[in-house]
C-alpha cells in the first residue's frame, strides 16, 4: 500500500486540513484529515467534528497524529479531482457550517431548500426517480416552528447518484461508497448549497450493508417504504416524510424543544398509529419513556 499527501496543510475554521490518498491495487481510500490548527488556523475550533461526520482513527495518523479527524472515501484514483474540489470545499464553509452548529448562526433554510428544489425536482421526475424531504426539514415544511439545522433528502440508489450530478458544484462530500455512523456503509454525499458565508448543509444516502431492513425506514432507498405526506416549495408540490420520525429521534436525543413543537405538528396532521408502532417498537429508549412518548401524542 502506498500513502500520499495530494493537499496540504491547508487552514479552515481553526483545523489544519490535508487531503490524502491510499493505493492499494485498484483500491483507492482518499481521507480528509483536519486537526486542531491552533492560531495559525485562525482556531480554536468552535466544536468538534463528529457533528459533520468526521471521526478519529482508532490508531494514530501518520498525518495529523492520535487526534486526527477523518472522512474517508473510496473512489477509483481517476476521481481524485472531483475529491479535490468537495475537500476545498468542504474547509472553505466549514467556518460557517461550525457557527450553525455551535453558535447558534441560523441555517439558511429556505433559500437553500428552494435551491435544491429547482435543482433536483423537474430531472428527477422527469426520469422517474422517487425523492422526498426528510427529517427536521419535513417537520418544519409540515408547520413545525422550530427552524433546522440541515436537510435530508431520501431517494433511491439511481436517485443519489443524480442528485449528485445535480448539486456538484455545491459537494462537500464526493459521490462515494463512505461511513456514515449511524447508517453504517453508504453509497452518499453532501454538500452546502449557497455561499461561503451562509448556506444549508445537505445529506443524501442509501445503505450498502442495510442493518435488518423493516417497514416504515425513513431512508432505506427503496421506493414506497417511508410514510409520506405532502408539502410547498416556491410553489411546488414536494414530497416530505411524516413528522413522526423527527419527533421520535428528537426524544431520542433529549431535545424537548424539538419533541414538543414537532408533536403539534403529529397532532394537528393525525397520528399514523401503524407507524408510531413500528416506530417505538424499533426505539432505544426504555418501555416506560416509550409509554409515556405515546401518551403524549394521544395515540
Amino acid at each position: 500500500m502506498t500513502s500520499e499527501m495530494i493537499s496540504g496543510p491547508d487552514l479552515g475554521a481553526g483545523f489544519l486540513h490535508q487531503l490524502s490518498l491510499d493505493r492499494d491495487g485498484e483500491r483507492t481510500t482518499f481521507t480528509f484529515h483536519a486537526q486542531d490548527g491552533g492560531s495559525d488556523a485562525n482556531g480554536p475550533p468552535k466544536g468538534p467534528l463528529d457533528r459533520f461526520g468526521f471521526v478519529h482513527p482508532p490508531s494514530p495518523c501518520m498525518f495529523g497524529g492520535s487526534r486526527c479527524w477523518h472522512r474517508r472515501f473510496l473512489l477509483p484514483f481517476g476521481e481524485a479531482p472531483k475529491v479535490r474540489q468537495a475537500y476545498n470545499r468542504n474547509r472553505f464553509v466549514l467556518e460557517t457550517m461550525m457557527g450553525q452548529a455551535y453558535d447558534g448562526t441560523p441555517a439558511a433554510v429556505e433559500s437553500g431548500l428552494r435551491e435544491v428544489v429547482e435543482r433536483i425536482a423537474s430531472p428527477l421526475e422527469s426520469e422517474g426517480i422517487a425523492w422526498y424531504v426528510g427529517g427536521s426539514v419535513a417537520a418544519w415544511l409540515l408547520g413545525s416552528p422550530l427552524l433546522p439545522h440541515d436537510l435530508d433528502l431520501g431517494t433511491t440508489r439511481a436517485g443519489v447518484d443524480r442528485i449528485a450530478a445535480l448539486l456538484a458544484t455545491y459537494l462537500i462530500e464526493p459521490l462515494a461508497p463512505t461511513d456514515w455512523p449511524a447508517p453504517g456503509i453508504v453509497r452518499g454525499a453532501r454538500a452546502f448549497v449557497g455561499t461561503f458565508q451562509e448556506g444549508l448543509r445537505v445529506e443524501w444516502a442509501v445503505p450498502l450493508e442495510p442493518k435488518s431492513p423493516q417497514p416504515y425506514e425513513e431512508w432505506s432507498g427503496r421506493p414506497g417504504v417511508a410514510r409520506l405526506a405532502a408539502a410547498t416549495v416556491g410553489g411546488r408540490t414536494v414530497r416530505v416524510t411524516r413528522p413522526e420520525y423527527a419527533w421520535l429521534r428528537a426524544a431520542e436525543r433529549g431535545d424537548r424543544e424539538g419533541r414538543s413543537a414537532i408533536a403539534g405538528v403529529v397532532r394537528r396532521l393525525g397520528v399514523d398509529r401503524e407507524l408510531l408502532d413500528v416506530l417505538l417498537s424499533r426505539s432505544s429508549l426504555p418501555l416506560t419513556d416509550r409509554a409515556s412518548l405515546r401518551a403524549e401524542l394521544g395515540a
